[in-house]
């Protein structure tokens, strides 16, 4: 299916197996243009910066510390617990070198952020600075507002970058690309589309499928295993979404589990029960692009190391793949929702709330639903993609791929004919291909007592 730049071997596949492939392939591709074009957002407002407000940046190059105000008694209480006096630290003024804006290079000054929750600062640090041009207080237009992350996460971005090309090379390369394809997909239409007031399930389902085409077929090349597994992330992909729907409804999840959803609906009208099923989708695309790509490619080295097997040998060989690969899948779901969410189990264990309770607050009820409906998704994606791999990966016995008798059979042949069985000629070799190689039957390394 053209260029191939993937390391493995390539399913060797008749014609009419890619013509099949290309009739799903490009209305797929097409119908996600159509989607991408009617669905982009137009110029309307969006979430962005307060009218009137300006972000700066600025360097520290000195601090001077005050003595911290105390609080009125009737301040210093509450729900019962005494709030904690501020950190001597925080109370002060800073000096600060602007870096940026129509004022760079000046120096202003301004107070240190104080309170509980506050960060901390010293001389200098690059910091972040919310100017307030038509403030008509006596205080400073200028609040110190946050560490200025930028440069480090540059040399972050910059190592990560190095370390999977210098690993992957070109394919490391390529997964660079996709990752700048996801991102931008995700930034430019997915938000933008969302915050425009257009269906977020929908945003979500076109979304979806622009990035999977992109990114598989960027990183992994335009071949027939790559195919297989994006036909068989649609299908996981799309079961997805339904049970997502059908969890949801039963559940009687609306979306609004905090003051970020909240704000959401009310300001913006956004439908927070369709932004909960986009994002599921979209947080179950990334597990499930590993897992078929992993079953793909699995079946196509199969079927080249086991040139006699057949559709249910590789289908029952590369299961045993899948299921030891979703077992460890699973426990990286779970371990990845409980370390986003560890604050939140804290508090509960804290507030020492019953079982019961706790399973079916909102918050809590969203992620086990979440959980559920990806990994039963991903579940199907193991005989979904690796069915549709073993269907265009067998081989009938006793022919290779270009439609020729297989080595094994040319030998047989040759045992059985005397001029076939004839030396080669001096000085001669004979080729690699004709050799007399092991007929494999039905004891190799992928195979397993339990499918004889």
């Amino acid at each position: 299916m053209g260029a191939n730049h993937a390391h493995g071997p390539a399913i060797p596949a008749s014609r009419r197996t890619v013509w099949l492939t290309l009739a799903v392939i490009i209305p797929l591709a097409l119908g996600t243009v159509i989607g991408l074009i009617a669905l982009w957002p137009s110029d309307k407002p969006g979430a962005g910066a307060a009218p009137g407000l300006e972000r700066l940046t600025g360097t520290i190059t000195s601090i001077t510390l005050k003595p911290c105000p105390e609080l009125p008694p009737e301040e210093g209480v509450a729900a019962g617990a005494e709030q904690p006096p501020p950190d001597p630290a925080s109370c002060g003024d800073a000096e600060i070198r602007l870096t940026s804006g129509a004022n760079a290079g000046q120096r202003i000054t301004t107070d240190l952020p104080s309170g509980p929750g506050a960060q901390r600062f010293a001389e200098g640090d690059d910091v972040v600075l919310v100017h307030t041009p038509d403030s008509t207080l006596d205080a400073s237009p200028y609040l110190l507002s946050d560490h200025d992350r930028s440069t480090s996460l540059w040399i972050m971005g910059a190592a990560f970058a190095l370390a999977v090309v210098a690993f992957g090379r070109w394919r490391g390369v390529t997964a660079l690309v996709g990752l700048g394809v996801t991102f931008t997909l995700l930034l430019l239409f997915v938000i933008p589309a969302i915050l425009a007031g257009e269906p977020p399930l929908a945003i979500a389902i076109v979304g979806s499928a622009a990035i999977m085409l992109a990114v598989l077929y960027l990183t992994h090349g335009f071949t027939l295993t790559t195919s297989m597994a994006v036909l068989g992330t649609l299908s996981s992909l799309t079961l997805t979404g339904l049970l997502s729907y059908g969890a949801i409804g039963l559940a009687q999840l609306n979306g609004i589990t905090d003051e970020s959803s909240l704000y959401l609906d009310m300001s913006y009208r956004i439908d927070a029960q369709g932004l909960l099923l986009a994002s599921i989708l979209i947080g179950s695309l990334g597990v499930l692009d590993d897992v078929t790509v992993t079953q793909a490619v699995t079946v196509t080295e199969l079927a080249h190391a086991n040139p006699s097997y057949g559709f249910l040998q590789l289908y029952r060989a590369a299961a045993r793949v899948g299921r030891a690969h979703i077992a460890s899948v699973i426990n990286t779901i779970i371990l990845a929702y409980s370390g986003a969410s560890l604050p939140l189990l804290l508090l509960i264990s804290v507030a020492k709330q019953p079982l019961g309770e706790v399973l079916t607050n909102p918050l809590i009820a969203q992620e086990i639903v979440r959980s559920v409906v990806g990994t039963l998704g991903l579940i199907a994606a193991v005989p979904l993609t690796t069915a549709l791999t073993a269907l265009v990966s067998s081989r009938r016995p006793g022919l290779d791929h270009h439609g020729d008798a297989s080595p094994s059979s040319r030998h047989r042949r040759r045992a059985n004919d005397p001029q076939e069985t004839s030396a080669p000629s001096p000085g001669v070799l004979e080729p690699a291909h004709d050799r007399p190689r092991p007929v494999r039957h039905d004891h190799g390394f992928w195979d397993d007592p339990r499918d004889r």
